[in-house]
């Protein structure tokens, strides 16, 4: 009987110690080994598997947790429970309500859950709703948990009358009721409850800390932390976090010599001050001289790392590191990602047990973003359980290398999943591939389908409007920007100043420049490039000589603007004086736009030799358009040897367009060299050139047309060709003196 009793106690033992090992585990990240125990337990109880399902929620395994918790031979309280705070962990409120609904019975813990993961995620009317059904309106904690939502959204008259009305309350009612007050930024409102508050204790001083470091009110911070009867780790670490955040790295140093107790919290806390701030040597030396460390340690200084590029420390510690996490290990591969060391982080991808949505997010990115879009969608049909961002990021990738076919098929597949960022997403990528029209007709129908549209959206619509010269849809852009309280954002003033100069409404882009609050770089250039556009080009230099004089350095795109300007009205010198002041003065490389402005600005004016050399001499392989340049300047001024020159480059660049041939088939007919210009039709032939259709169109009623050679698509073509034979008719008939 006693050798019974003694067995029974032993495995009771084992299986409470390998129980308390699984959380302790699960705490501190080590996932892996918590499931490597889990599988290996010859006994198991409900304790064990409700401790593996708060293991795999922590870590941000929800989907297993939930496997795992319909796999449980029997299931309590705490099973439900453990799954939905689970839930509530990693931000599933639809999963936990539809579990809360399966409940036979729930506690007063599973109310309390529930409302707060509707609380969390603002949902108070859900929240209310299932508030007002308790059963017991005695408990406590969910009153704390309406409390602390009211409060926390900034609605404090409900979250008084609550208060109010609780029929008792503990030290969290106090300080759910404080809180809101310290994270919407109210201090004095929380000050004045803080006084009046029955009982305190250091999470109420610790709250009305972070309140002003929040505010980065660092010197009230100071005084009120010197008030805290006992000071804890969270006030030290608070009151450091917000010196670092101020670049105030000396006192927050100062004040974490001074702690008389240091665990792993405060000394992760200034390791990653160090690093946000850049200095990875003192981080590595604080990092050496830690007498504990935990994953949090480990993944910080591997962040530290990939911020400065050093990705060989970072691999090194990542290696060193005893216990791998998901976040570490994500860190690496966002490392090599950012520098495009795509193989490297695809082999740690494939060490990783179980991806989290982060890590599989973050290399469908990087292949995105190398254009290796066959691995990418790879990824994204192994990917289960995607989120916005997957989708969003297979997007952007389709876009990135001009497939935007794809990009609207996955756009399609999202369904009502598309978010802002989507529909922007897709407008942008139909522009960075040129496709204003389209670019502005998906805009139209994210406005009709009711999505509210961000400040992108509308920079990227009045960016097409300013390519398809579209005026009036513009100004309705420019009012529904004003509407939507976005007209002063940078961003979007900078389009509009855009918008109307290349519509032609340069004293509109003048007025807008001159009421902008603040204006950065891009304004300038803007309006620089409108002068230049309009043939404006005294006003371009004038603003260029005044931003200078602002103390506002010019960027390559500035030059860009005004040796535009001069190239326009022929101002030869002074592009002369400015690309060399570019070069010299603001140490910027020419790009191939600079050259492009300087040829064609040396061009007009005749002199073709001196162009022809600075093409010669140029550090970047001249494109067509240098070429086409040149080409269109040989013509103006008869210079055929240079214009063959011109066209043969041409023919390499661009095979399949016939309109160079056709500028040298002018030239030599103009010459009356009618051999040469036969020669040149059968060497267009011989190269299987072709005549590209002509495109245009035109806005009529906040509608644009579009216009191609021969495309029988244009619904009213037949209606505008009989149009066209009257009007002729009647201009025929109409007397030459009429006419005139």
């Amino acid at each position: 009987m006693k050798a019974s009793l003694k067995s029974i106690g032993n495995k009771g033992s084992y299986v409470f110690n390998e129980n308390k090992k699984i959380t302790q585990l699960g705490k501190s990240g080590r996932v892996e080994e918590a499931i490597k125990i889990f599988s290996q337990m010859s006994q198991k109880n409900t304790v064990t598997y409700n401790s593996m399902i708060s293991a795999y929620a922590k870590n941000g395994r929800v989907n297993d947790a939930r496997k795992l918790f319909e796999q449980m031979p029997q299931r309590n309280l705490v099973s439900w429970n453990s799954m939905i705070a689970g839930y509530l962990h990693n931000d599933k409120v639809k999963e936990a309500r539809e579990l809360f609904d399966k409940m036979f019975r729930p506690d007063l813990f599973s109310w309390a859950l529930m409302i707060t993961c509707y609380t969390r995620k603002g949902e108070l009317e859900k929240a209310r709703e299932l508030f007002d059904l308790l059963p017991n309106k005695e408990d406590t904690p969910c009153w704390n948990a309406m409390v602390a939502g009211y409060a926390k959204i900034g609605n404090y008259n409900e979250a008084k009358k609550l208060f109010d009305a609780m029929p008792s309350k503990n030290i969290v009612s106090w300080n759910s009721m404080l809180s809101g007050y310290t994270k919407n930024g109210e201090m004095h409102l929380a000050l004045k409850f803080f006084e009046a508050m029955e009982e305190r204790d250091v999470v109420s001083w610790n709250l009305m800390l972070d309140g002003y470091v929040e505010l980065d009110d660092l010197d009230s911070a100071w005084k009120f932390f010197q008030k805290i009867p006992e000071q804890n780790v969270v006030s030290w670490v608070t009151l450091l976090s917000g010196y670092a955040r101020n670049g105030r790295m000396l006192e927050a140093r100062r004040l974490f010599d001074q702690m008389p107790i240091r665990n792993v919290v405060a000394w992760n806390a200034m390791i990653a001050a160090y690093v946000q701030r850049g200095q990875i040597e003192e981080a590595a030396r604080l990092f050496i001289e830690m007498p504990e460390r935990n994953p949090v340690s480990w993944t910080t200084m591997i962040d530290g790392y990939v911020r400065i590029a050093k990705l060989d420390e970072a691999r090194r510690l990542l290696d060193q590191m005893p216990y791998k996490n998901i976040a570490a290990q994500t860190a690496m591969i966002s490392g090599y990602v950012q520098n495009k060391r795509m193989d490297e982080a695809n082999q740690i991808f494939d060490k990783i047990g179980t991806h989290d949505v982060v890590c599989w997010n973050v290399m469908i990115k990087g292949y995105a973003q190398c254009g290796r879009m066959d691995e990418a969608i790879n990824l994204f049909i192994q990917m289960v359980n995607k989120d916005i961002v997957t989708w969003n990021t297979m997007i952007a990738g389709y876009a990135q290398i001009g497939q935007m076919d794809n990009a609207v098929k996955i756009f399609e597949e999202m369904g009502k999943r598309r978010n802002t960022v989507s529909w922007n997403s897709l407008i942008s990528g139909f522009l960075q591939n040129e496709f204003h029209l389209d670019a502005l007709q998906i805009f139209v129908l994210m406005t009709q389908e009711g999505k509210k549209a961000d400040h992108s959206t509308l920079a990227c619509a009045l960016s097409a409007c300013a390519h398809l010269a579209a005026l009036q849809i513009g100004r309705q852009i420019h009012h529904l920007a004003i509407k939507s309280g976005y007209v002063n954002d940078l961003f979007v003033g900078n389009s509009l100043i855009t918008m109307y100069a290349k519509c032609g409404r340069i004293q509109n882009a003048e007025l807008l420049f001159k009421d902008a609050d603040p204006v950065d770089v891009i304004s300038w250039n803007s309006l620089i490039a409108g002068y230049a556009i309009n043939g404006n080009a005294t006003e371009a230099i004038k603003l260029f000589e005044e931003m200078i004089m602002e103390g506002v350095t010019p960027d390559p795109v500035t030059f860009i603007g005004v040796l535009s300007a001069c190239s326009h009205v022929g101002l030869v010198d002074w592009g002369l004086k400015l690309f060399e002041c570019m070069t010299e003065v603001y140490a910027i490389e020419p790009l191939v736009e600079h050259y492009a402005c300087m040829i064609d600005l040396l061009s007009r004016a005749g002199r073709l030799d001196e162009a022809f050399e600075m093409v010669k001499g140029m550090k970047i392989k001249p494109n067509a358009g240098i070429w086409g340049t040149l080409l269109g300047a040989c013509r103006m001024h008869q210079n055929i040897k240079l214009g063959r020159i011109a066209v043969e480059k041409l023919s390499e660049l661009e095979p399949q367009k016939t309109s160079h041939y056709a500028l040298l088939s002018n030239m030599h007919a103009e010459a009356g060299r009618w051999d040469e210009v036969e020669k040149v039709r059968v060497s267009m032939e011989g190269r299987g050139a072709q005549k590209q259709p002509g495109c245009s169109w035109i806005e009529v009623k906040n509608q644009i047309h579009t216009f191609l050679s021969g495309d029988p698509k244009q619904c009213r073509t037949a209606e505008i060709c009989n149009t066209l034979k009257t009007l002729a008719a009647q201009i025929r008939n109409t007397p030459l003196a009429v006419i005139i």
